[in-house]
Parts: structure tokens; C-alpha cells; sequence
């Protein structure tokens, strides 16, 4: 007896690559600065430096949960999640945007209370020296995770990019500050400094927190794609090929697309099955990645009409 093939099972779409090696790199990237900011606070003794290693431990945590998304997100689909997994990645960005409203909330506090009772900095110049240092181990990783993110459309990759780039824009805000307070002498530069990164930081967690949200709601895909899917399907638009409700959505790295596609009721299947599947190829063709599903329906029936789609 022949079993019937897994429909969970593509063989017109490869396995998505394995992301997670730029997870670890993240993971290692956050214990050196940690380790090179956590050094610089102790020099100084600025709460500059310190919120700025506190924003580096929170990098580590989101590197960890990131590592967790894009592991999960690899899975092939199963008989309970059919269209895969990988919309673990939105809770990877969700959680970054969170953790990131945790290190501002710290920022916040600790800056206003040294405001209030602020402190002379020591051996200043040792410490901007290391930050420099572990600004740039940031944002080199930064780059590589951002470029990474666009090359795979990971949202977990890109978010965790935007991470660390808002962490080497603290850590600038931070030397700025100490440098100005050594050049000065007066001491409340620094926390003031030190709650102006915390307002930045938050803004970058809101627009983390947005984005995944936007996914684990179905968002469509960008108005540009969706437009080029339409000049696609005009291609093969004629009197007896007509399509409607078509529909698309994004699921992490992957995107998924629907379509009615009406024909003349007198034609065979196979002429039918044969031109969807035409079709599909020239959407491919734009959009190896995508996931194509389309209805078949006679054009000359009233209830191929009843979902006209969106």
C-alpha cells in the first residue's frame, strides 16, 4: 500500500538556515561588554557607565531569548502547527522590546536619584577608553546581526541589531556625558545625560514592541509587494482567468499568500491544476520564499463571487 505524502511537508520550498549561530555571537558580544562597562563604572564610579553596563545585561538576556526564538522558529511544520513555528520570532522581539523598557526604567531611577545627590567621577579618562572599547565590539555585532536580519527577513536578527545599535548610541550619549563632566566639573552632567539615553531607549523598545505585535497579528506584506504580487497576477488576467480575495501575511521569515483564481467551468482539472500551478511558479520566481494557496473556481457561477475578498 503507498502512504499519501505529509501535506506539513514542502518540496517546493527548502528548509529556512539555521540563524543561530548569530544568537551566540550576540551572547558573546553582551558577556565582553559586560565585563568591559562593568569595569569602567567601577573606575569612574559614573552612573553613565553603569546604566550603560546595565543596558549590556539586559543585551544578554534578549541575546539568550533570542537564541531560544530562532531554534524554535527552525522547526519544519508538524501535524499540530502546519504552517511551522516561525512566529516564535515576534515573542523574541517582544520580549527584547520589553527587557528594553526594563533597562530604561533602571536608567531613569538611578540617573534622577544621582541628579539629586550627584558624585565626582574618578580615573575618567581609563574608563571612557574601555567603553570606547566595548562600544565597538556593539556595534560591529550590530551590523553583522542588522545585515543579517535583511539577508533572511529575521525579524529576531534585526531586532536584536537594533538592540545593540541603540546600545552603542547610549554608550556615545554616556562618554559624551563623562567626558563633559571631566571637561566641566560639573557633576550632574552625567545623570542628566544618563536620563536622556533612558528617554531614547525607550523609544526603541516601543518600536520593537509595535513591530511584533504587527506580526503575531497576520500584518500583510509591505504595500510594495503586495503591489509587484498584483503585476504578477495581471500577467495572466484575460477574459476566461480571472483572480479575487487575494491575500497575503507574514510569519516571521516566512510569507504566505492566498488567491481565488477563476476559470471556465467546462475546463478539465488538469487544465486548471496546470495553469495554478503556473501561476505559482511566475509568483516564485519574484518570491522563492513565499507560500502559495490557491482556490479554484468556475467564473461563470454567482457563488465563486460571495467572498470577494479584501
Amino acid at each position: 500500500m503507498t502512504s499519501s505524502p505529509d501535506p506539513t511537508r514542502s518540496t517546493r520550498h527548502p528548509q529556512p538556515e539555521d540563524l543561530t549561530r548569530f544568537a551566540w555571537l550576540s551572547i558573546a558580544a553582551a558577556l565582553v561588554t559586560i565585563g568591559l562597562k562593568t569595569g569602567a563604572w567601577l573606575l569612574t564610579g559614573s552612573v553613565g557607565l553603569l546604566s550603560d553596563a546595565a543596558e549590556s545585561l539586559v543585551n544578554l538576556v534578549a541575546a539568550v531569548v533570542a537564541l531560544v526564538a530562532l531554534r524554535v522558529a527552525l522547526r519544519p511544520p508538524d501535524k499540530k502547527h502546519n504552517y511551522g513555528h516561525s512566529k516564535a520570532e515576534y515573542f523574541a522581539a517582544a520580549v527584547e522590546g520589553l527587557m528594553i523598557f526594563v533597562a530604561a526604567a533602571v536608567i531613569l531611577m538611578v540617573s534622577v536619584q544621582r541628579f539629586l545627590d550627584p558624585q565626582p567621577l574618578e580615573r575618567v579618562g581609563t574608563g571612557l577608553a574601555v567603553s570606547v572599547v566595548a562600544s565597538v565590539v556593539n556595534g560591529s555585532v550590530a551590523w553583522v546581526l542588522l545585515r543579517a536580519g535583511r539577508k533572511h527577513r529575521s525579524i529576531t536578527l534585526t531586532a536584536d541589531g537594533k538592540h545593540l545599535l541603540t546600545d552603542v548610541w547610549t554608550s556615545v550619549g554616556v562618554v559624551v556625558g563623562v567626558a563633559l563632566v571631566w571637561l566641566t566639573g560639573w557633576d550632574r552632567l552625567d545623570p542628566v545625560v544618563a536620563f536622556l539615553v533612558g528617554v531614547n531607549i525607550l523609544v526603541t523598545g516601543w518600536g520593537l514592541v509595535a513591530t511584533s505585535t504587527a506580526g503575531l497579528m497576520d500584518a500583510s506584506l509591505p504595500k510594495e509587494d503586495n503591489e509587484r504580487i498584483a503585476q504578477i497576477l495581471d500577467r495572466w488576467t484575460s477574459e476566461q482567468v480571472q483572480f479575487h480575495a487575494v491575500r497575503t501575511r507574514e510569519s516571521g521569515h516566512k510569507r504566505f499568500m492566498e488567491m481565488h483564481l477563476l476559470v471556465p467551468g467546462g475546463w478539465s482539472v488538469k487544465r486548471g491544476h496546470d495553469l495554478a500551478e503556473d501561476i505559482t511558479d511566475s509568483l516564485l520566481e519574484a518570491y522563492p520564499d513565499l507560500r502559495v494557496s490557491c482556490h479554484l473556481e468556475p467564473i461563470e457561477d454567482p457563488r465563486s463571487y460571495e467572498d470577494m475578498g479584501i
